[in-house]
């Protein structure tokens, strides 16, 4: 459980120096509400400070307090603000890790994580369970250092929720599809809109986090930062070795400058050697920090774990563009069911056209007939019926005629 606690390596008083400065600007200020002075505005957030002995506390620090701490630039903390929406990042500086994925924002450095306090599961998911696994890790160490352990819980929560969206989503759309393809109306076209969309989102979403593990596959030297421990170790080293040799060599020359009589000469002498061991000191330096910074480092250890947690992304990916293109080939399947009706309505218009065109030359003869005209064809008493046989002969011939056509250009199916 957490502690709403101060932590011993923060400044005990932020809280309330901030409070103080907030009076003391509204004291000052120019009396205007919507103007905020210059440092003003930075105001307290919930942070939850997790030891590498798997120990929370519950704090409230202002943004330049957690710079100040970590060594990081302004830009660098902004990623983690809920205000902005950034796209998911992962940064390695000098004292710190930089993490944006999804819903967890966090900065891990070489023996704890400064992680943005929230009521998000995942967020109450990973305090949980980093804390049960530092536990449990020191009684049996797993040899990966804090850092490591902290960014693996981040992936492998950001994996697994990505994850089960995306079977969430799969569960949703396959049966839509099936019965958009066997029953196409207004009401399945929409559901499947809504669905497409929430697809593009989360597909986004996870090429993002992909990018990301893969860029930083791709940059041994991005990898190289993010060995914290490694490097405060190193620099413990440093210092340490670094003083026992300036207590060394000062004791060294302390001892000789009082054993020998002070001359010109010899004060000439001294200074050469003081001047040569200095040089030699700075040369020792330099060539450790060369050294140092020329070696190869050891990333396999890391681009194991970003490789483990690249192909479960790339696997959820994967199961995305299937699904894009399920929908893809179901656009396509009602498109060519849409333009198969719209070709047997134009067929079947095409049939009742010519039909239309038979039936008024009959009628045109009839209404010919029809009129008071004096012909010779109305002195037999057949003459009109074998007109009315002829006309209709005729016009159905005609549309014989019109059919064979149609079917020679292919205009109709055979």
């Amino acid at each position: 459980m957490a502690e709403e606690n101060g932590p011993s390596d923060f400044p005990e008083s932020t809280s309330t120096r901030f409070y103080s400065d907030v009076q003391a600007n509204n004291f000052h200020g120019s009396g205007l509400p919507g103007i905020k002075r210059r440092g003003q505005g930075h105001g307290s957030r919930s942070w939850i400070k997790i030891d590498e002995h798997g120990n929370s506390k519950i704090l409230e620090l202002d943004k330049a307090t957690v710079m100040r701490h970590c060594s990081l630039p302004a830009r660098d903390l902004r990623l983690l603000d809920p205000k902005f929406i950034y796209p998911s990042t992962i940064l390695g500086r000098e004292q710190a890790i930089v993490v944006n994925l999804e819903q967890i924002r966090c900065v891990i450095t070489a023996d704890e994580v400064i992680l943005m306090n929230s009521l998000d599961a995942c967020v109450l998911q990973y305090e949980s369970e980093l804390c049960k696994r530092l536990q449990i890790n020191r009684d049996q160490p797993d040899g990966l250092p804090f850092e490591f352990r902290a960014l693996e819980l981040v992936l492998e929560l950001t994996c697994l929720s990505l994850d089960a969206q995306v079977k969430e989503l799969e569960l949703e759309v396959y049966p839509v599809l099936d019965e958009l393809a066997s029953s196409i109306n207004t009401l399945n076209l929409e559901r499947v809109r809504r669905l497409k969309g929430q697809l593009l989102a989360l597909t986004q979403r996870v090429q993002k986090v992909c990018d990301e593990i893969e860029h930083l596959m791709d940059d041994d030297g991005d990898m190289a930062e993010m060995y914290l421990t490694e490097k405060k170790q190193r620099k413990e080293d440093y210092l340490n070795n670094d003083s026992y040799e300036q207590a060394d060599i000062y004791g060294k020359i302390r001892g000789a400058a009082r054993s020998a009589p002070v001359s010109p000469a010899t004060s000439t002498t001294g200074m050469h050697k003081l001047q040569r061991a200095f040089s030699n000191l700075s040369s020792s330096k330099h060539g450790s920090i060369s050294a140092s910074s020329n070696c190869q480092e050891n990333i396999d250890q890391l681009e194991m774990l970003l490789e483990t947690y690249f192909v479960v992304i790339d696997s959820a990916l994967n199961k995305l563009s299937s699904l894009k293109e399920y929908i893809d080939d179901t656009e396509d399947l009602i498109n060519i069911k849409l333009a198969n009706v719209q070709n047997q309505l134009i067929q079947f218009e095409l049939l009742l056209t010519a039909a239309t065109f038979v039936a008024t030359i009959f009628a045109m003869v009839t209404a010919v007939f029809g009129m008071n005209l004096k012909t010779t064809v109305f002195d037999d008493p057949d003459g009109f019926n074998w007109t009315i046989i002829i006309t209709g002969i005729f016009c159905l011939v005609l549309y014989i005629a019109f059919m064979i056509y149609f079917k020679h250009k292919k205009l109709l199916p055979l």
